[in-house]
């Protein structure tokens, strides 16, 4: 077995056991790995599996907001390259929600090109999900999250053209659903309004 192998299956045995017991927001409860899962694959893809640690990294994106994993010890269990790209992804949990996602808006050109690819192969998965799996929200906070999906794409996309092209196609199918509006642009007050 190749240690890249190794590595994504480290990675995914690491995910499966920090992630055990949460579920997707959506109405299937889907099991959360589901979406690491996902994620890894898009990256996958998106590198023509050139990138073992960025796929590795996908799995892992979300331990550290989620599960309370440090950033030591993903560096003691997957090497300081793949607990870069996870921090680099990974949002403060101490600071208020709407700070949160204006953040994610601010950091998304300023983050590595593998990072990048990582944020919007994590939005195209969000996006699939609240398409497919809705959670129980109002339309207007679904369409709220879309604007600030592309919000935060729009300032990571151009380094790698098939990730760009997934969440295109995923944003349009939520345009023709009617989820998304090319014309709402998120801001942050947006995230202070009540739902519908």
């Amino acid at each position: 077995m190749s240690a890249d192998t190794l590595l994504i299956a480290k990675a995914l045995d690491f995910a499966c056991r920090k992630h055990v017991h949460q579920r997707r927001k959506g109405e299937g409860k889907e099991p959360y790995i589901n979406h690491l899962a996902e994620v890894a694959h898009l990256v996958a893809e998106a590198t023509g599996g050139a990138d073992p640690a960025l796929v590795a990294a996908a799995l892992l994106h979300d331990c550290i907001e989620d599960q309370g994993v440090t950033h030591a010890e993903l560096v003691q269990e997957f090497g300081a390259d793949v607990a870069m790209l996870v921090m680099e992804v990974t949002d403060d949990k101490s600071t208020r929600k709407e700070l949160r996602k204006q953040a994610q808006v601010d950091h998304a050109a300023h983050i590595s090109a593998r990072a990048r690819i990582l944020k919007i192969a994590d939005k195209t998965s969000n996006l699939r999900a609240i398409q497919h799996s809705p959670p129980p929200w109002p339309l207007a906070r679904k369409r709220r999250y879309f604007a600030w999906a592309q919000a935060v794409v729009a300032g990571a996309r151009g380094h790698n053209r098939m990730i760009d092209a997934a969440f295109d196609a995923e944003y349009e199918k939520a345009v023709i659903a009617g989820l998304a509006d090319r014309a709402f642009v998120w801001h942050m007050a947006l995230e202070t309004e009540g739902d519908d």
